[in-house]
């Protein structure tokens, strides 16, 4: 049998160490919730895959992360000049690098004044909008945006087929291709038939399909 006195001092007891489990669970659970919230701006985005020895443009999205520092993790676009504005550094230009080089540029930067040793990554989250111009004898005549993963520039015979492809009266071996103040001759039937060299349509290039003479 328990004695009545060491029932009661188990009675009294009990209440500390419910209120004590208690307390361990808040803590626990409040832990948690601070390393869910501590990944900072850029750790739920989606990363490109870039070309090979991609070069940063004006309008590009890219994330930073500074590795250990999650308060100085950021994700924006470069703006018309070129630059992204990062945490303690402020306004830096990107533009005219690569993904490395960008890395190598912010941790230079951020080792002068701010950290020892510091490992920064640079990655692509959204390309710049990069257009290019179909006129003539196409279906469907306009400007259209580049395929994500051709930023770059997009084989001749796609471009025609994203504007809809020839119109009946077309002329696919007279084909002009305007880029700044020069004009490119291409025969897009040459190419079609694989007995012509592919050609590359670029950002800002303005293609023109000829009409058949006859």
């Amino acid at each position: 049998m328990i004695s009545r006195g060491l029932l009661v001092a188990a009675l009294a007891v009990l209440p500390s160490i419910l209120f004590s489990q208690t307390q361990k669970t808040a803590s626990d659970q409040s832990t948690q919730s601070q390393t869910s919230s501590s990944s900072g701006p850029a750790a739920n985005v989606s990363t490109l895959s870039a070309p090979t020895g991609y070069v940063l443009s004006p309008n590009d999205q890219v994330a930073v992360e500074v590795f250990g520092e999650e308060d100085l993790r950021t994700n924006g676009r470069l703006n018309g000049e070129g630059n992204l504005s990062v945490p303690l550094l402020g306004s830096v230009h990107l533009a005219g690098l690569t993904l490395s080089q960008a890395a190598a540029r912010l941790t230079s930067l951020y080792g002068r004044d701010y950290l020892v040793n510091p490992k920064v990554n640079v990655s692509l989250l959204g390309y710049a909008r990069r257009r290019f111009t179909m006129l003539g004898q196409v279906n469907r005549p306009g400007s259209y945006d580049m395929p994500e993963g051709s930023p770059e520039g997009v084989d001749l015979l796609e471009a025609i087929a994203m504007a809809g492809g020839y119109t009946r009266i077309a002329a696919p071996e007279r084909v002009s291709v305007r880029r700044g103040s020069q004009v490119i001759r291409v025969d897009a039937k040459r190419q079609a038939r694989g007995s012509g060299q592919s050609f590359v349509v670029q950002p800002g290039d303005a293609v023109t399909v000829g009409e058949s003479i006859f």
